[in-house]
């Protein structure tokens, strides 16, 4: 069994011990998207691009690419964003 096959499963079980969420125990970003009006992103490790027409976000394993019009980002700390505006495509890079 290959690597990260082999820890993904890992976190998993520990997941499913410790009763967390899959994506605190891995690092991974969480994402909820409320309608098509607005993006919440938790996790993140900042803002790559940044236009009224697209925003490419660093969710460390991957990128978190936002399309859409008039997309404003309303909030941001050290661990979590917000965008607002008309999403039309969000799309997962590794």
């Amino acid at each position: 069994m290959e690597k990260s096959k082999r820890d993904r499963d890992l976190m998993s079980r520990a997941a499913d011990v410790f009763d967390l969420p899959a994506d605190v125990i891995a690092g991974l970003p969480h994402i909820e998207l409320m309608g098509d009006c607005q993006l919440l992103m938790n996790s993140h490790q900042g803002i790559l691009s940044y236009s009224r027409e697209a925003v490419d976000i660093n969710g460390g394993k991957l990128i978190l690419r936002v399309r859409g019009e008039n997309l404003e980002l309303t909030a941001m700390t050290g661990c979590e964003l917000r965008l607002k505006g008309r999403i039309t495509v969000l799309e997962l890079v590794r």
